[in-house]
């Protein structure tokens, strides 16, 4: 005889409520440039490893690149 599993669930879980009401906002280009005539002046860090076109998150105490995972920390003022 084969046992019988207790709970009677497949064992999938499903997500909670918390995890179906947050969504992702994309990243904008208006959200990383500052325009002013025809100047224009990053927002954002870029990433000294990476180069031009990569930018680092600002994360509170530290900035951080998604790609390469390169992290600066801020100095406390």
């Amino acid at each position: 005889m084969a046992a019988k599993k207790k709970g009677g669930s497949s064992g999938a879980k499903k997500p909670s409520a918390s995890a179906k009401a947050q969504k992702s906002s994309k990243t904008r280009a208006c959200d990383l440039y500052k325009i002013e005539g025809e100047t224009f002046e990053r927002i954002l860090k870029i990433c000294p490893r990476c180069g031009p076109g990569t930018f680092m998150a600002d994360h509170g105490e530290r900035l951080a690149c998604g790609k390469c995972g390169y992290t600066e920390w801020k100095q406390k003022q």
